[in-house]
């Protein structure tokens, strides 16, 4: 479900077009923050550079196959890894985290990400994706009860991935269904354990989805927590309100001055 990548002058052409066809009012146009992949910003007057900010993609697409298997990607699915036999000792990572940091690191040396060793040909950046973390899809209970047996798993898994991402080439971006965990404290670990956290609010099934006030809208993000390098204490977000929404091919953040 990747939307499709934009790499040509046409492809940009047409997503210039459909900036246009949704082109809004000259005092809405100037709360627009960021994320729209486009050009490098306006006020750049010099020659024209073909260096572009970040990446097109067009959202009503999807990336096609072809292009995902000429790309060099491992993907983990948990009931391929794990034996319904496999024994765990207690107070431990439950068997789903501690085969995917096997397998994370496995990546790691394998592939030549390992930041403790001479790089012997220039590397990118390894890019790990983690979805529905806590969820019980990874055998975690967190989301079943208050407090439940593996309360700690979580935090010990995010130590040890985080001691891999330190030492290695790496960045990872994880997902979380915080609105189905009942233990608060979990989430503010989480956050601890965290170098950014960001927050989204959709408007489906809210009282927000049929105020006309958030009619624009499908939804707010939160900033919860951003980094501050060479700093004891995280920074926070000037911007408090911002919005989202999805239109044809633009998937665009606003400054929202309703909340």
């Amino acid at each position: 479900e990747l939307p499709a990548p934009l790499l040509d002058d046409k492809c940009k052409k047409e997503f210039d077009e459909d900036v246009y066809n949704h082109k809004t009012p000259e005092s809405n146009i100037k709360m627009k923050i960021a994320w729209r992949y486009q050009l490098l910003p306006k006020m750049e007057i010099g020659p024209v550079s073909s260096s572009r900010f970040g990446h097109y993609y067009d959202a009503s697409k999807r990336m096609p196959q072809e292009l995902i298997e000429a790309s060099n990607w491992h993907g983990f699915f948990l009931p391929e890894k794990i034996s319904s036999t496999l024994k765990v000792e207690p107070c431990s990572l439950t068997p789903g985290y501690t085969k995917l940091l096997q397998f994370i690191q496995n990546i790691i040396y394998e592939e030549g990400f390992d930041g403790s060793n001479p790089q012997k040909k220039q590397r990118n950046i390894l890019r790990i994706g983690i979805q529905n973390l806590g969820s019980p899809l990874w055998g975690d209970d967190i989301c079943c009860a208050e407090n439940g047996g593996n309360s700690h798993s979580l935090t010990k898994f995010l130590y040890v991935l985080r001691g891999l991402l330190r030492t290695s080439l790496s960045a990872c971006i994880i997902t979380m269904p915080t609105h189905l965990i009942q233990n608060k404290a979990i989430i503010a670990r989480v956050t601890t354990l965290s170098d950014i956290v960001v927050g989204l609010e959709s408007f489906i099934g809210s009282e927000r989805e049929t105020n006309p006030l958030y009619k624009d809208y499908h939804g707010l993000i939160h900033i919860r927590q951003i980094p501050r390098l060479n700093n004891l204490i995280c920074d926070e977000s000037d911007v408090k309100d911002l919005a989202f929404k999805l239109k044809r091919k633009l998937f665009t953040i606003e400054v929202d001055f309703i909340s």
